[in-house]
């Protein structure tokens, strides 16, 4: 079952010179899907993208893909040459990575939804993939102790808060990680 927190929507944005970067940055498939018309006056650019889904996305929207990050951002940029020019089609919840090279472009938003239509959070594995879904999440379970999280990284699983019955994090911050988590956590929960 999912039960999504956050409604994903563009926002209203310009592209900027490509002639002015060396590459893209994409940290999620989001910036692409939601991208928009925009994202057409950047198809010269080659791609540095942050997981396999990122990157598959950026090609299918007919990008260029340069290298994939497996781990997080910060990976990604320490394996590139400190003087690449980066453009980071970004959502407006990021992370700000204070690196000179990178110049950001919001292009969507996720917007939290009222009322999820969250279950009974009983006997339940949940993923959390991101500090912003554990903090909503934590906003809304009143009962935890019956539940376990697979959190997809440290600041995930940070942002939920205390009392889980288990709150683990993924070896990887990738979503083949924090299923292969969510499903041992499946198989070792304890019964009430």
């Amino acid at each position: 079952m999912t039960c999504p927190l956050f409604h994903v929507e563009p926002v209203t944005w310009r592209a900027p010179d490509p002639e002015n970067y060396d590459a893209l940055l994409l940290t999620s498939a989001n910036a692409i899907r939601h991208g928009g018309t925009e994202l057409a006056k950047l198809n010269a650019l080659p791609v540095q993208a942050v997981g396999s889904a990122t990157a598959a996305a950026a090609h299918e929207a007919g990008f260029r893909i340069e290298g994939v990050g497996a781990a997080d951002v910060a990976d990604l940029l320490a394996q590139l040459s400190p003087m690449l020019r980066l453009l980071h089609l970004a959502g407006e919840d990021h992370r700000d990575t204070d690196d000179p090279r990178v110049h950001r472009q919001i292009v969507y938003r996720s917007a939290a939804i009222d009322d999820p239509g969250l279950p009974p959070l009983e006997r339940l594995v949940t993923a959390v993939h991101s500090p912003r879904a554990g903090t909503r999440l934590a906003e809304l379970a009143v009962i935890r102790e019956a539940t376990a999280i697979a959190a997809i990284s440290t600041a995930a699983a940070a942002a939920c808060g205390d009392g889980w019955q288990r709150l683990e994090v993924a070896d990887r911050p990738n979503d083949n990680s924090l299923l292969a988590l969510a499903a041992r956590l499946c198989h070792t929960m304890s019964p009430e």
